[in-house]
C-alpha cells in the first residue's frame, strides 16, 4: 500500500510521511540508513528531508555524512533519480559550526551557491528537488524562544540578495524549487514580496516544528500559507519522541534513546521539549493516556494528527529503528486500504 502524495508545486509530488534523516550518521550506521531508506521507499516515501549540516548533534567529524549516505544509498540501490524527492537546508549563521564556512558567518549569496554545490557533491545528484534555508540569516526567536528581542537584532544579508542566488542556482538546473524552515510571518511574507516584485523563485514550503505540543504555526503562519498557497512541511510530529510515550516509563525511557543518549547536547530538544517542564510533561501525558485509551500507538495518534491538518503537505519524521517506520507507516496503509470511507 503506498504513502499518498501531496502536489506540494508543479510536478513535485510529494508523500505524505517525509522521511527525515538527521540521524543518518550518528545513531544510525551506513547499513542501518539503508534499510530504513529501503523499508521507506518501498513503502511508497518519496520525499526524503536531510541537511548540510547533519547528522545531529553536530560534529566537524560526522558533518554531511548523512547527505553522503542518501547519496550512497541512490547509487548503490540504483534508484532512478526521478522516483525520489530529495530536500535539503542550508546552514544559517551559528558561530558554533566553524567547519561549515567559518560558522557559517552569514547566509550571503557565496555561502548559498557554494552550500548548493557541496550537497549535490554528497549526494551524487546533479539537481536538488527542494532547496530549504534552514533558519534565518536575521535574528528571530526559535528553537524554543517565544519573545522576540528588539536588542538582539543583527545586521543581516538582504533577502534581495539570498533570492538572486538561489534563483541562479534554479536557472542553472542545480534547483527546482526552495522553500524556508524555522521562518515567521514576517520573513515568510518578505520572502515572497520580494521574490514578486523582483522576479525571483517563489517559496514553495515552510519547514516548521509542529505537533500537539507546538502549535506556533497556528498563530500567524496559517493565515500566510492559507492565502498564499504554501504548505506546511511539519518537522517533529512526536515533538521528537515525547508524543511517543517512551519517556514515560520509571527509568525515563531507553538509554538509547535520542534525548537521554544526547542530554545536554540537543538544545532544541532541551529547551522546547523539556520534560522538567510541568506543562509540557503534563500535556504529554494527557495526550500519551488518550492513545492508549482508544487502544492507539501513541506515535501514530500524534503523526495523524499532524497529517489531519489542513495546511500541511507532509510530516517529516525521524527514526532510528525499522520498528518505529513500520508504526509510522501504518496510518497511511489504513488509509490506502479505505480511502474516505465516509464521504
Amino acid at each position: 500500500m503506498a504513502v499518498p502524495l501531496f502536489n506540494l508545486a508543479p510536478g513535485l509530488n510529494v508523500s505524505r510521511l517525509s522521511l527525515g534523516t538527521m540521524t543518518f550518521g550518528e545513531q544510525n550506521s551506513l547499513q542501518q540508513s539503508f534499510r530504513l531508506l529501503d523499508e521507506a521507499y518501498g513503502a511508497g516515501v518519496n520525499f526524503i528531508d536531510t541537511a548540510e549540516m547533519y547528522p545531529v548533534p553536530q560534529r566537524r567529524a560526522t558533518q554531511g555524512r548523512s547527505e553522503k549516505y542518501i547519496g550512497r544509498w541512490l547509487k548503490e540501490r540504483k534508484v532512478p533519480r526521478d522516483r525520489v524527492v530529495l530536500a535539503t537546508k542550508i546552514t544559517g549563521p551559528s558561530g558554533e559550526m566553524t567547519w561549515i564556512r567559518g560558522g557559517p558567518v552569514c547566509l550571503d549569496a557565496k555561502n548559498i551557491l557554494e552550500a548548493i554545490d557541496s550537497s549535490l557533491s554528497r549526494m551524487q545528484t546533479d539537481y536538488i528537488d527542494l532547496q530549504q534555508i534552514h533558519w534565518p540569516d536575521r535574528y528571530v526567536p526559535m528553537f524554543g524562544e517565544i519573545e522576540y528581542d528588539p536588542d538582539r537584532q543583527l545586521t543581516s544579508v538582504p533577502i534581495e540578495e539570498q533570492l538572486d542566488a538561489l534563483g541562479r542556482a534554479v536557472d542553472a538546473g542545480k534547483v527546482r524549487y526552495i522553500g524556508l524552515s524555522n521562518e515567521t510571518p514576517y520573513g515568510l511574507m518578505k520572502f515572497i514580496e520580494i521574490a514578486k516584485y523582483g522576479q525571483f523563485p517563489r517559496i514553495v514550503s515552510v519547514q516548521n516544528s509542529y505537533n500537539l505540543l507546538c502549535r506556533t504555526f497556528d498563530s500567524g503562519l496559517a493565515e500566510c500559507c492559507h492565502h498564499e498557497g504554501i504548505r506546511l512541511l511539519a518537522y517533529s510530529p512526536t515533538a521528537m519522541g515525547i508524543l511517543s510515550g517512551k519517556y514515560f516509563s520509571p527509568d525515563g525511557g531507553p538509554k538509547g534513546a535520542r534525548m537521554n543518549r544526547y542530554r545536554g547536547r540537543y538544545s532544541e530538544g532541551e529547551s522546547r521539549y523539556n520534560l522538567s517542564k510541568v506543562t509540557v510533561k503534563s500535556a504529554a501525558q494527557e495526550y500519551v493516556d488518550i492513545a492508549l485509551k482508544y487502544n492507539l500507538r501513541p506515535a501514530s495518534l500524534a503523526i495523524a494528527f499532524v497529517l489531519a491538518r489542513p495546511l500541511v503537505a507532509s510530516a517529516v519524521f525521524g527514526v532510528t529503528e525499522e520498528s518505529q517506520l513500520r508504526e509510522a507507516l501504518e496510518i497511511d496503509v489504513v488509509h490506502a486500504k479505505n480511502p474516505s470511507p465516509c464521504p
